[in-house]
């Protein structure tokens, strides 16, 4: 009996990694897309976004499964609760994937951004990927190291996204209404896409240490 729920949790786990493996996936394609109005592109991470979907649903299911018929307790406990709030966390990165591919879309042939915040959000967008690509890797490993990078990655995403606000509310700004509220969307899907990287980061810490970080340390 003790197999099967040792294999149920090493399940759990993988498909975890998976769905963040997705995740990276759906904000590499959905930044190119953005930056170049790639619309196949951008339908690809629309449509693709079901399967994130349906993983995390299953995850859950099975997750809730192993506490209804387990029992478990002490650090067991802790990874299926866990894993259930991750889940819905990568979930979300997901979705924010998809809204900036549902952007590009939705403006095409136009850019989203115009020329003087270009790089702006390429930068974004990179430290983007690159705490996903960290957060699959930390689900992966358990190597705490990780995260140092993930919380500085989000740290200068925080900066970005309030020199984006910064910009669109100075008085030399000249841009449409259309395109200011497409950027100040698109700033909110880049930010709160670390921000929910974090949070599974913490978790992931929580599970590790069985210490929960001050929001300091990983704020979201």
């Amino acid at each position: 009996m003790r197999k099967v729920f040792q294999a149920e949790l090493h399940q759990i786990g993988e498909e975890l990694t998976q769905i963040s493996q997705l995740v990276t996936e759906a904000m590499k394609k959905a930044t190119q897309a953005f930056e170049t109005a790639d619309t196949e592109l951008a339908q690809d991470v629309i449509a693709a976004d079901a399967r994130i979907d349906f993983l995390q649903n299953d995850l859950d299911e099975r997750a809730i499964d192993v506490l209804a018929l387990q029992g478990p307790v002490a650090s067991d406990l802790r990874m299926i609760v866990g894993s259930l709030r991750m889940s819905a966390s990568l979930e979300r990165m997901g979705d924010l994937a998809r809204h900036i591919a549902q952007l590009a879309r939705l403006r095409y042939p136009a850019n989203v951004v115009p020329a003087n915040m270009v790089e702006t959000f390429m930068e974004m967008a990179r430290l983007d990927i690159a705490i996903s690509e960290l957060l699959t890797e930390l689900l992966e490993t358990r190597n705490l190291e990780l995260s140092k990078d993930i919380y500085a990655h989000n740290t200068r995403i925080n900066e970005l996204h309030a020199g984006v606000f910064k910009a669109v509310a100075s008085p030399d700004w000249d841009n449409s209404p259309v395109t200011t509220v497409d950027l100040t969307l698109a700033s909110r899907y880049f930010e709160r896409f670390a921000d929910h990287g974090v949070s599974v980061t913490r978790k992931v810490n929580y599970l590790v240490t069985g210490e929960w970080q001050p929001i300091s340390e990983g704020s979201v």
